[in-house]
């Protein structure tokens, strides 16, 4: 993958159309209903299922639709009429993958809950696993192939052209949302050693999956993450402040 290409360009190179402030807007309302319930706590956090989906449903609408839009402005402009619903039902079938990425997610952050209580010197290959696991896929060739078409509103169009039906636009924004699960799950693996609702981990998570679709050289981008991740995993066995959700009780520090 060449260092700058005209699909990343295109999404670098060009103004928001109104339709597709829509992801800013959202996002924005999203991050005002998070950031006063955002805590350390580990696992679920004391949550149930249908609480937790919410929950994680707003903190990928925060973290993701800012680093969407400049697609979604692409998107847009291929279509001819009913814009606004159109890219509704384009950002309604996005999020719908990520919604349902947080089934996974609180199953693995209730198996940590008990292991946690139940063994507490299991926390720290907890944290090692999850910074260990973010750092080796970012530097995967199939890391490379997610980003390189989570980038490209190219092919991406092109893909989306052939589909056809009432929830053409919505199949359009699963087939992205799938991308772009497939490209950042290993980012958010470290939440669980950081707190699934740490706010100094969501803004620094979001700014790195923004930087990774929008900087020219991405691929490079990414691997120094991955280095850094893998860097973090040895001290992540004797330094709390780096797994503090590991640490606390699984209640945490977020009151609903």
């Amino acid at each position: 993958m060449t260092s700058r290409t005209p699909a990343s360009s295109a999404l670098r190179g060009r103004a928001l159309v109104p339709q597709a402030s829509i992801f800013l807007i959202v996002a924005a309302i999203a991050w005002v209903y998070v950031v006063p319930r955002a805590g350390t706590g580990g696992g679920t956090m004391g949550m149930e299922l249908p609480a937790f989906i919410g929950m994680w449903t707003l903190m990928m609408s925060a973290m993701m639709f800012p680093a969407t839009a400049p697609l979604a402005s692409v998107y847009v402009r291929t279509i001819t009429s009913h814009r606004t619903l159109r890219i509704a039902s384009f950002a309604a079938g996005y999020i719908t993958v990520w919604a349902s990425a947080g089934i996974p997610a609180f199953a693995i952050a209730r198996t940590i809950d008990g292991t946690v209580q139940h063994n507490p010197g299991w926390a720290k290959g907890v944290a090692f696993v999850a910074y260990a696991a973010c750092g080796v896929y970012q530097l995967t060739p199939l890391k490379n192939v997610c980003l390189r078409h989570c980038r490209s509103p190219i092919g991406h169009l092109l893909k989306f052209g052939t589909f056809s039906g009432p929830l053409r636009d919505a199949r359009a924004g699963i087939s992205h949302g799938a991308w772009c699960l497939a490209c950042c799950w290993a980012l958010m693996v470290v939440l669980f050693a950081l707190g699934v609702m740490n706010l100094v981990a969501m803004v620094v998570l979001a700014a790195i999956i923004t930087a990774e679709k929008l900087v020219p050289w991405p691929v490079a981008f990414s691997r120094v993450v991955g280095v850094v991740a893998i860097g973090l995993a040895i001290p992540s066995l004797w330094v709390p402040a780096l797994a503090p959700a590991l640490g606390t009780s699984p209640m945490g520090s977020m009151q609903m």
